[in-house]
């Protein structure tokens, strides 16, 4: 990890420092939405200036690395994953410029750029796509794609009973060139995001080409989306009866989590070798031999796996180097269940010599602090506020004992703010595709999508000088960076007090184990060398041994006059250091 404090930032990305080759191992990876982080022209819009000028925000918040959603040149008919070209910018965003002064400020503030890729499905505005439309059946270019032509008398029914993602059938059929209907194309998301076919040897070559065109532009990595899909199990299978499907399910589906899938990511590895440690990278001054090293691009999968141990073979050492941890972003605030998907992971990936990963909200899932704010079992996407008192003491304890955890872990904008789903968005303002094909999963990303408050006041809060795209609740304003800067107890504050604290401390970050330590029921506690981590996850405060000195806490926590034990309220976690 990164070893610069708040107050001393690098000052050159050419700074001499203690070489970490495996940054990645411990790295804390912020993720910005784009179009919700920072409006430079006041159109409404985030934008990539926008993001480059809060670039010191983020380098003071203390992350390592910066990951950017999809910002390539789309229809946005699903928020920017429905490419239309790999190898440009969408205006809304800026231009290729925009991109390249933003990699090169964010290396010399000592942070990566990891960029979105989005191989599983193009636009169907790609060049390839229309003309394969255009060119009508036989076209070559439809090999690259998944048409079939229909079952039924007249070819009227889908050519397999696979459902999309979003809801309705995986299949649309297209009009052919004379007008008539025609064959039917895959698209396992929204239809206007048909799915490569893997199998087509110019689809690996053109993705290889998007590799090194984005490396060579000096990107630190990529975040693979839906890295699962690729592959199709050969002969497009029924699946059955089978209930509306979800990214996060329990069965091998024939069409994610294939094996096929591993060989197209060996290819990838071999390119991203090649760039690694072959030019100077984002430094900063060194702390006890941790610093950024000078080269070090990675993989990151977004593959929802049914088990942590399937999600294990997509970071062998020939492979990918991380993949985010869905199965603990779904846990429960449960001590049990916590740590038992704990262990998992680190059983799973410790026999790869892979890191954890830990993640609680992304763009895709309700924000962890409405979450917990309901009760149990809902799912990652929630509709309702529930008791935001509650919702956010147990968000602020998650994060400190997600950032206890051995391993590399996740942030998404605004989660440092404690910022909760919009779950009373009008439906006239609403764009997650899913929300009106039915069904889907759920179609209420939107609520974590609306861009974050930077100041108490201004028409969209300091997001930009206009409106935002999506509005913004008034109560937001107390919420804002402006109102918790330098707010003794504010969540802001907690996680810069957290992320330095994970820096400076040497038994936190990288790591493959923990100490569990015996605790109340309900209480989680684990000790990693000097340092002991302790969360109350139950209703009840409870007495624990007080094991060293507090080194910070997410709520208040009192000890006894002798100092030996100390009472933990309900949904409080602590860091104790006796170092």
């Amino acid at each position: 990890m990164s070893q610069h404090s708040a107050d001393q930032a690098p000052t050159s990305a050419l700074a001499t420092v203690a070489t970490h080759r495996d940054w990645w191992r411990d790295a804390v990876i912020y993720q910005v939405y784009p179009r919700s982080f920072a409006d430079s022209n006041g159109d409404g819009m985030g934008d990539l200036e926008g993001v480059r000028s809060r670039l010191p925000y983020l380098r003071d918040l203390g992350v390592d690395a910066v990951w950017l959603s999809p910002f390539y040149a789309s229809p946005q008919a699903d928020a920017g994953y429905d490419v239309a070209d790999y190898r440009a910018v969408d205006p809304m965003f800026g231009n290729l410029l925009d991109a390249d002064a933003l990699i090169r400020d964010a290396h010399e503030l000592g942070l990566r750029i990891i960029v979105d890729l989005v191989p599983n499905h193009s636009s169907d505005q790609y060049e390839w796509f229309k003309r394969a439309l255009a060119e009508g059946p036989g076209s070559p270019l439809r090999e690259r794609y998944y048409f079939r032509p229909g079952k039924g008398a007249n070819g009227e029914l889908p050519p397999n009973d696979w459902e999309s993602i979003f809801g309705g059938p995986a299949w649309t059929r297209v009009a052919e060139p004379d007008g008539t209907p025609g064959e039917w194309y895959l698209h396992l998301f929204a239809p206007e995001q048909p799915d490569f076919n893997w199998e087509h040897p110019a689809v690996g070559d053109e993705f290889r080409s998007i590799l090194r065109f984005w490396l060579d532009m000096g990107v630190d990595g990529f975040r693979i989306d839906v890295a699962h899909g690729l592959v199709k199990a050969q002969g497009l299978p029924d699946l059955g009866s089978h209930e509306q499907l979800k990214l996060l399910g329990n069965d091998v589906m024939p069409f994610f989590d294939q094996d096929g899938v591993h060989d197209v990511y060996r290819q990838w590895r071999t390119i991203l070798d090649e760039y690694s440690g072959n030019r100077k990278g984002p430094e900063g001054p060194s702390s006890e031999g941790r610093g950024r090293e000078t080269g070090g691009r990675i993989f990151v999968a977004e593959a929802w796996t049914p088990t942590i141990e399937r999600t294990a073979n997509y970071v062998r050492p020939d492979e990918l180097h991380q993949a985010f941890n869905f199965q603990y972003l779904a846990t429960h605030w449960d001590a049990a269940e916590l740590r038992d998907c704990v262990n998992r992971t680190l059983d799973a990936m410790r026999p790869v010599g892979a890191p954890a990963t830990w993640v609680l909200s992304n763009h895709d899932v309700t924000r962890h602090a409405t979450r917990f704010a309901n009760e149990a079992g809902l799912g990652t996407q929630i509709r309702t506020a529930g008791d935001r008192a509650l919702g956010l003491r147990r968000a602020r304890a998650a994060t400190l004992l997600m950032l206890a955890l051995p391993g590399s872990a996740y942030l998404y904008q605004g989660e440092e703010l404690g910022l909760p789903d919009v779950v009373d968005l009008p439906d006239e303002v609403r764009q997650d595709p899913a929300y009106f094909r039915g069904a889907g999963q759920d179609g209420f990303r939107d609520g974590c999508r609306v861009p974050i408050p930077w100041t108490r006041a201004g028409s969209s809060y300091g997001f930009g000088g206009g409106g935002s795209w999506l509005p913004q609740p008034v109560e937001w304003a107390e919420l804002s960076i402006e109102a918790q800067t330098g707010a003794e107890g504010s969540t802001l504050e907690l996680y810069r007090d957290a992320l330095a604290a994970r820096r400076e401390q040497p038994d936190l970050g990288a790591g493959d184990s923990v100490e569990w330590l015996k605790a109340p029921e309900g209480v989680l506690a684990f000790r990693r060398g000097e340092f002991t981590c302790t969360a109350n996850t139950g209703t009840e405060a409870v007495t624990v041994p007080a094991y060293g000195r507090v080194l910070l806490a997410s709520g208040e926590v009192t000890l006894s006059q002798d100092g030996g034990e100390a009472k933990l309220p309900a949904d409080v976690t602590v860091w104790w250091t006796t170092g």
